[in-house]
């Protein structure tokens, strides 16, 4: 799959996640929603199995690795979210996961992710670095880097969270988006 991502890329993630990851309620936030003046609801990405929407991603670029590609692992940046769902699902998959990690990343998140079975690599001090040194370990060992937002298969996993919304809340005056790397909110347009 390659930019721009379309709609139907977006139903064919949506496909491939059914039964894989749990689809997520949309649920009224009326006291909320009151002090702010108007009327809100809430999509409660932080209920997937991982604690947040990145579940998603991960697992549509994961399963979409073809059998030489499984073999021989995936790597990732992140310091958090993206770290792991990526180790969850490739774990899942039987796919050795590596997982570049800022030094400063909180313990918590390197903990949770060690937990999903991923190997942790925890010697640069910057996610810029962190993507470096990722690059260079995918080149010499033949992993597939596995994006956090920069990919079209991330977008399109991330693109299948505003369509349960829209499916939920079909009469929505406007969709508010948090935005990082970029992945969901490409996603959700």
């Amino acid at each position: 799959m390659t930019l721009p991502v379309t709609f139907e890329d977006i139903e064919k993630a949506q496909e491939r996640l059914k039964d894989k990851i749990l689809r997520t309620p949309s649920v009224p936030a009326p006291t909320l929603g009151q002090a702010l003046g108007v009327d809100l609801t809430l999509k409660l990405e932080n209920l997937q199995i991982t604690g947040s929407l990145k579940s998603r991603a991960a697992y549509v670029q994961l399963a979409s690795l073809n059998a030489e590609e499984r073999a021989c692992g995936d790597i990732a940046m992140s310091a958090g979210n993206h770290a792991q769902a990526v180790a969850y699902h490739a774990t899942r998959l039987g796919i050795p996961a590596t997982i570049v990690m800022p030094t400063d990343t909180p313990f918590i998140k390197i903990t949770n992710t060690e937990r999903q079975g991923a190997t942790i690599v925890l010697h640069v001090d910057t996610l810029e670095k962190a993507a470096s040194h990722a690059r260079k370990l995918s080149k010499n060992q033949k992993l597939t880097i596995v994006h956090p937002y920069d990919d079209a298969l991330v977008i399109a996993g991330q693109g299948t969270a505003a369509v349960e919304f829209l499916t939920d809340v079909p009469n929505l005056d406007a969709l508010l988006v948090p935005i990082g790397g970029g992945g969901l909110i490409s996603g959700c347009a």
